[in-house]
């Protein structure tokens, strides 16, 4: 079989998320690329097993959620991989009606009211840096400005009394305060303090809104479930794990919560009875569990489970006995998913002793030493998980081991873990990359002279790193949307995110100095390994420029360089053509130098 079919194969895996319960419970609305390639509207229906999909349209759908009490539908979409996400109403006869006005601003939804007349959301419409916040009445269309101020706000929620929202600024990319938005005097009574380094995450009003339900990590190492009393607004911790908690959702009577613990990237999930404060804990299998969802009876707990060897899909919790059903709604079979290779935990000691941990990938019947290919996150405060990667999967299968590391600075392993590559400790993580490298070339099972590196996003920036400051340690890299300079991505990057960004990197005015002694753009003549680079050219991230600036760099010196453009892509590569045309090329490049 061809490396284009292999490839293939293992990119017809459709990806499936955003589960929401119609009000009645008898159906489900989701979000797939199942059959069409990108991601669409479906529904499945519990009565009689049928999916079927809801919406035709050209671009991504990014979201689904109801409005209380009805069974009209808020979607979001972008342009082309853009990002700027518009809002849509869909009506019960599923006719589509656009509620953003600006095509070039971004929209991030805020929920509806209890009552189901208003919609709310954060928008940089006025200003490209700033987000002001907004309400909308989805009957009339009419748009109100409730609150502006030169920051990143967003709303999290409604109150139960329609009068106010619970709303946060953003400091950073993981720490923010929370307030509750007076609709109609535009005042915000901040109740968490400025100053404190602290992360919250899925709110949750009680039925009477005198309680608050919410994911934080105020003065601990990981995120707990809270209850803040809003009278008082002291906050008291419900139940805690040494591992960081996710994916808090509540009944509608308000009586149960949902939740999951992220334990090294592998998940459980948890039940929490309000009333008799006790909790219970289920899992599925090595993966993921996330995008918890309740039917209106509470009987149901609908959910994403993803892992290596079981793709993600939508599976459904009994409340009452625990018992899990999957509901198939993917095209992947069980020949196939016996294929599938499920990783081992692969842990050094680095530079410094940190214990780094990493997901090794190994195929089933290794005859010599192997190459091995490193996959590197993105982020950088991001995490690899135990869950289906078509790329590494098909990398197992055509031979390779494959390392997936969670180097210094990736969520997951606690607040003090994620901040050790902030700033000038930005080479360390790229350190631990080659420290891991040294100790799997000790390996027998690998061939030492056959190690490549690859990564999307930040991980790119850790490709171009590694292979312009230790130019002997990989024999190939392959960079997708990666940053060669922070100088230039900060220069360049969304002014949105340029404030959220500087917090992990540092600043031009104050790094400018230490960015130039790490960049990758300066370091060009050390590259030895061969290099296949990616990129999206609607990318409002990392911008198309920084892989540009890298490949004229290397030309320049007819180094060895591929390049692949996608002109109507972004950030991430959503087109299913298009990933098999990129993960091909990723796949052969690998063949024929390594």
């Amino acid at each position: 079989m061809s490396i284009s079919k292999q490839v293939s194969d293992y990119l017809h895996v459709a990806s499936v998320s955003d589960p929401v319960f119609h009000p009645n419970g008898d159906r489900l609305s989701y979000i797939t690329d199942d059959e069409t390639g990108i991601p669409q509207l479906w529904s499945y229906d519990f009565n009689t097993g049928l999916k079927q999909q809801v919406l035709k349209t050209e671009d991504r759908v990014m979201f689904v959620t109801y409005i209380p009490g009805s069974a009209k539908r808020v979607i979001g979409m972008d342009a082309r991989g853009n990002e700027r996400k518009q809002l849509y109403l869909i009506a019960e006869e599923e006719s589509v009606h656009r509620l953003t006005p600006v095509d070039d601003a971004i929209y991030k939804y805020g929920g509806p009211s209890a009552d189901g007349r208003y919609i709310a959301w954060a928008s940089n419409e006025r200003h490209k840096a700033y987000y002001d916040l907004y309400i909308a009445n989805i009957e009339n269309g009419d748009i109100r400005k409730i609150f502006e101020g030169n920051s990143n706000y967003s709303i999290m929620s409604w109150h139960p009394d329609g009068r106010r929202l619970l709303v946060q600024e953003h400091f950073t990319n993981l720490y923010s305060r929370l307030g509750l938005l007076h609709i109609e005097s535009g005042h915000i009574d901040w109740f968490t303090p400025e100053a404190e380094s602290t992360s919250y995450n899925r709110p949750i009003f009680s039925k009477d809104g005198e309680a608050l339900y919410i994911l934080s990590n105020r003065q601990r190492e990981f995120k707990a479930v809270a209850m803040i009393d809003m009278q008082t607004y002291a906050l008291q911790w419900l139940c805690r794990h040494e591992w960081d908690v996710e994916n808090l959702v509540m009944n509608e009577a308000g009586t149960q919560l949902a939740y999951t613990t992220n334990e090294a990237g592998i998940y459980r999930g948890w039940l929490y009875d309000l009333k008799t404060q006790t909790y219970e804990d289920w899992q599925v299998g090595i993966g993921t569990i996330a995008e918890l969802t309740f039917n209106h009876t509470g009987e149901k707990l609908g959910f994403i489970f993803n892992g290596p060897a079981s793709p993600a899909d939508i599976w459904i919790l009994e409340t009452a006995t625990l018992n899990i059903t999957r509901l198939h709604c993917t095209s992947t079979s069980a020949a196939f998913e016996s294929r599938l290779i499920e990783p081992s935990i692969y842990q050094i000691r680095s530079f410094d002793e940190l214990e780094v941990p990493s997901f090794l990938y190994k195929p089933r019947h290794l005859k010599e030493p192997a190459p091995v290919a490193f996959w590197v996150h993105g982020g950088p405060e991001s995490q690899t998980k135990a869950e289906y990667h078509p790329v590494i999967q098909c990398l197992v299968n055509l031979g390779y081991i494959v390392c997936a590391p969670n180097v210094r600075g990736s969520r997951g392993y606690g607040r003090t873990y994620i901040h050790l590559d902030d700033v000038r400790r930005r080479m360390d993580s790229v350190q631990d990359l080659v420290e891991i490298a040294a100790a799997l070339k000790k390996e027998p099972e690998v061939n030492a002279d056959r190690v490549a590196v690859m990564g999307r996003s930040y991980g790119g920036f850790m490709v171009l790193a590694a292979v312009t400051h230790y130019p002997d340690v990989f024999a190939i890299g392959i960079d997708l949307v990666g940053i060669s300079s922070f100088r230039t991505f900060l220069e360049n990057t969304g002014p949105w995110r340029r404030k959220l960004r500087e917090s992990e990197y540092g600043t031009i005015e104050e790094d400018g100095a230490f960015f130039d002694a790490i960049d990758p753009i300066h370091y060009t003549e050390h590259v030895t390994a061969p290099l296949l680079v990616s990129h999206g050219a609607n990318d409002p991230r990392v911008p198309i420029a920084e892989t540009e600036q890298m490949i004229d760099e290397l030309k320049a010196r007819d180094h060895p360089v591929e390049y692949v453009r996608f002109e109507d892509e972004g950030h991430g590569i959503v087109k299913l053509q298009n990933k098999i045309e990129a993960y091909t090329k990723m796949a052969e490049f690998l063949d024929v130098h390594l």
